[in-house]
């Protein structure tokens, strides 16, 4: 199968061949650390570790690079909102406090990450740690003639990159009409953008030939992105609203100074939104990880709504989605639960016969060979993780349907496939990574479930059918629902959360 991705450059799917064999080179635009997390941050970082899993699933050797955004107006602007507002930063320095600022939210982005079971990247190069790089390629810009110095500050001059706009789409013209462009008359061209800021009081400032100052946003990745991954590479990622005027921008400085194509494949992920509407702080609409995990602590489930739509497609957040989600998630987990119970725990490496397999064994075995294959077309196919995990749906509710029969039950090769597709699929996009059982309760709770089931049991067969009812009703109680079944009783959990709806 060949893995093709929907280039945003030539705006149509194209097969994925990077500029050398089975080697990837790919840059994520970073988080800009100056605020909490929050649910559109998740999208882009979750669509990206995909990426970043499934590539390496088929073999590519990957290096993958993803800055951090640490000097920049919005942080600038949240010091000194920190130095106003807490009388214990009035007498700081505002540098000092963009440090403090920055520091903070690097380490909550990586806490976040991390709980959400994001792969770290090789590489997160800090933008203030690159300031000789951005001002060597500022210098080439202007020796080139495609940028020009006004009073310290430095501008590129779109109008020598005949190609500018190939990205987005859209002629000078139509940019300039639906621009929001910082209105600077020394400008030769509204869209004309900043390389490099002269210094103004109290922000962070680095020396330069054109005097102190500091980088403009563009600049960081272009330097960050050519050194780590050279003037050429094969994938440049981020959300839909970096297209323009960042990404375009990044294309036009990349290109102007090396002379080469920058990125062979730009990709793209769509937005969160809040019942239509993307999620923004003007809207007061923000969901941040904080918040979100204190309702719906799971990981796994923060990460199976953003990849039950496909990543360039919006996904609309509301809590009600989160709860079905959860309950989603149980399904998966209570069926690997089953499978574990009924195995004793031993998974079998036994190869299948297809001939010597009953109407509903067959049945089964087709729909793991089949789920085998749709899952790795549906990822081959742009990514398209809502297509690959439906195909694990169809898989769980055919196994659901059939697992209660004897011959399913009995074959332990059969039930250990579905176990070990669950688990190595799921291991692809980030889930099921943890033992099922650990899932869905703890060691402690477990072994006094098991103890209790065996007490119910014993009382069964001693016709103590009241102790027997007893211990089943104080079993939901805590959400453990019993499944007597010829065999034995298997246990499962229910998904703990319920939404109130006032």
């Amino acid at each position: 199968m060949t893995l093709k991705v929907y280039n945003t450059l030539t705006g149509k799917k194209e097969k994925f061949l990077p500029l050398k064999k089975k080697e990837v080179r790919m840059y994520v635009c970073g988080v800009t650390v100056y605020d909490d997390c929050h649910l559109g941050h998740a999208r882009c970082y979750v669509a990206f570790d995909v990426v970043y899993r499934y590539l390496k699933y088929k073999d590519y050797r990957v290096k993958y690079v993803q800055n951090i955004t640490d000097v920049d107006d919005k942080i600038i602007a949240k010091a000194r909102e920190l130095k106003k507002s807490d009388i214990r930063y009035q007498k700081s320095d505002v540098k000092a406090l963009v440090r403090k600022v920055t520091g903070k939210y690097t380490k909550e982005y990586f806490k976040w990450m991390d709980y959400l079971k994001v792969k770290r990247a090789d590489l997160y190069p800090r933008a203030t740690e690159h300031i000789e790089n951005m001002i060597k390629l500022i210098q080439k810009l202007l020796d080139k003639g495609y940028a020009y110095e006004i009073d310290g500050d430095v501008y590129f001059n779109i109008s020598k990159f005949s190609s500018y706009g190939k990205l987005s789409g859209r002629s000078v013209d139509e940019m300039r009409a639906g621009a929001r462009v910082e209105v600077d008359e020394r400008k030769r061209n509204p869209l004309d953008f900043a390389l490099w800021k002269r210094a103004k009081e109290g922000e962070p400032i680095w020396n330069s030939p054109w005097g102190a100052g500091r980088p403009g946003w563009h600049i960081e990745c272009s330097a960050m992105s050519m050194k780590y991954l050279g003037e050429s590479f094969d994938i440049h990622g981020g959300g839909q609203d970096l297209i323009f005027p960042h990404h375009e921008n990044e294309i036009a400085q990349s290109e102007a100074y090396s002379g080469k194509p920058f990125v062979k494949y730009w990709l793209h992920n769509g937005f969160v939104t809040t019942r239509g509407e993307k999620m923004s702080k003007s809207l007061g609409n923000i969901f941040t990880l904080k918040e979100l995990f204190k309702e719906f602590p799971d990981p796994e489930v923060a990460r199976l709504f953003l990849l039950s739509r496909h990543y360039r497609s919006p996904v609309d957040f509301t809590k009600e989605k989160l709860v079905e989600i959860e309950k989603r998630l149980s399904h998966f987990y209570n069926l690997l639960d089953f499978i574990l119970q009924a195995l004793k725990g031993r998974i079998s490496n036994k190869r299948i016969n297809p001939r010597s397999l009953s109407k509903e064994e067959r049945r089964l075995y087709q729909e793991i060979r089949k789920t085998d294959k749709e899952f790795d077309r549906s990822l081959d196919d742009d990514f398209n993780t809502a297509k690959a995990l439906s195909s694990l749906d169809s898989l769980a509710k055919v196994t659901n349907a059939l697992k209660d029969n004897p011959k399913i039950r009995g074959n332990k090769a059969l039930l250990s496939k579905v176990y070990r597709l669950l688990k190595e699929k799921g291991k692809i996009i980030g889930f099921f990574e943890e033992h099922s059982w650990e899932k869905m309760i703890s060691i402690p709770d477990r072994k006094e479930v098991e103890k209790l089931i065996a007490q119910r049991d014993r009382a069964r067969k001693e016709g103590d059918w009241d102790l027997a009812d007893r211990i089943r009703s104080n079993l939901k109680k805590r959400r453990i629902i019993l499944e007597d079944h010829q065999e034995g009783t298997t246990w499962k959990k229910k998904t703990q959360k319920k939404l109130d709806k006032n």
